[in-house]
């Protein structure tokens, strides 16, 4: 392919990754209340008792009544306040009635469709070539959690994992990076409102110390994240256009395309290689509809067809594109193509030590195999079947010469 990675000189500096956490509690979000609109003077507001809540609060309202839970609070901003409605005409509430707060308990924290990849600036990330498998679409261990500054929220925090790392979480513009900053903000009145479930979040302040990558830790959470999209998404995975759709993992939806799975030695960082692959690959006109997730995972061992209870970190990359019907998935295989032969030819200089594509479009029957390894890794092998032949050769005849029973 003429493609010289391993020679490039590429600034691959790690960033970290902010993720915002999308819905509100806040009193002028519209689809906050029943009526789907913010009340107006002549309306009665009515949160539920029994509800806890925390509401922030950004102007001033004239109401006409309002009935508040035993357990929440109002947060208002300078300015922000209530008055009672003294019944003159209000141009733009000519409906009094009564408007309830909506029900905010069923937001969980693993539901993928809920959270949103921002800048630090808080900016919503440029859409580009590179997307996230499921898993990873919600805050990971090494991962900056936002919640926007100026607004309330509630999450449910269940979660299957002992404890819920975090490299930092922001919450009303103050950036929590310590244990002990958090621990703080733990003890105030406002986290109880917040944070709901069985779950413990805690932060470390931490980035991921391997330049090989950190797996991002949700796979206990697989099967919560799984359910959460797909009742989001009406229940069911969209019908893939390929007859023997892969599965990656963390990704709850079968795809069409490619995926490759790579052997790595201490040489390798991944930041490079995602640069090298975006730049070299990706940006080519051809290339256009392509996308790509590239992550640290951990792959279940199996030895003779018994699975292991360990696991061998790996690096998965998944392509997929925007083809439709039998071409559903051929300009992804052919970019996975282009990355398995670059591996034969410089794995070693990029601390590739092997890999392995798996391939389902529109037009295969089923699924393609095909790997490469350097010649390093090739000769071991090599060395290794010889070296357990002529051991079963050994005992084979010191078996026949009666010296082994």
């Amino acid at each position: 392919t003429g493609l010289n990675w391993f020679f490039c000189s590429l600034p691959a500096a790690t960033a970290a990754v902010y993720k915002q956490w999308i819905p509100n509690t806040n009193f002028e979000t519209a689809s906050n209340w029943d009526e789907g609109r913010v009340p107006c003077a002549s309306d009665v507001v009515h949160f539920e008792k029994d509800k806890v809540v925390s509401v922030f609060v950004r102007s001033p309202h004239a109401l006409t009544d309002m009935y508040l839970p035993l357990n929440g609070e109002l947060v208002l901003a300078a300015g922000a306040g209530f008055t009672a409605f003294d019944g003159s005409w209000d141009p733009g509430c000519d409906s009094g009635g009564t408007v309830r707060f909506a029900d905010a308990e069923h937001r969980e924290w693993f539901d993928p469709t809920l959270w949103q990849d921002v800048l630090p600036s808080g900016e919503p990330s440029p859409s580009g070539p590179i997307f996230s498998v499921h898993e990873e679409r919600v805050p990971c261990r090494y991962d900056d959690v936002v919640f926007q500054p100026e607004t309330s929220f509630r999450v449910n925090i269940d979660s299957s994992q002992p404890v819920i790392h975090l490299r930092s979480i922001s919450v009303m513009g103050q950036e929590l990076n310590t244990p002990a900053s958090w621990a703080g903000y733990l003890g105030g009145p406002s986290a109880p409102l917040q944070f709901h479930g069985n779950g413990t979040l805690q932060v470390t302040g931490a980035g991921c110390p391997d330049k090989s990558g950190c797996a991002c830790g949700n796979a206990l959470d697989g099967p919560r994240i799984c359910a959460a999209l797909l009742r989001a998404s009406g229940r069911q995975c969209p019908e893939p256009a390929c007859q023997s759709p892969l599965q990656p993992l963390g990704h709850c939806c079968g795809v069409c395309g490619a995926t490759i799975n790579l052997d790595f030695t201490p040489d390798f960082d991944l930041q490079k290689y995602q640069d090298r692959l975006v730049q070299e690959l990706l940006s080519q006109p051809k290339y256009a509809g392509v996308q790509m997730a590239i992550s640290k995972v951990h792959k279940a061992q199996t030895f003779l067809g018994i699975l292991s209870r360990s696991s061998a970190p790996l690096i998965q990359i998944v392509l997929i594109d925007d083809r439709a019907g039998v071409q559903a998935g051929t300009a992804a295989e052919q970019v996975a193509a282009d990355i398995m032969e670059n591996v034969a030819q410089h794995g070693e200089a990029l601390g590739i030590s092997s890999g392995k594509m798996e391939v389902a479009t529109g037009s295969t029957v089923s699924g393609q195999v095909g790997s490469h390894a350097v010649s390093r890794i090739t000769a071991g092998t090599v060395m290794g079947l010889l070296f357990s032949l002529l051991f079963l050769g050994g005992i084979l005849f010191l078996h026949r010469k009666g010296k082994l029973r």
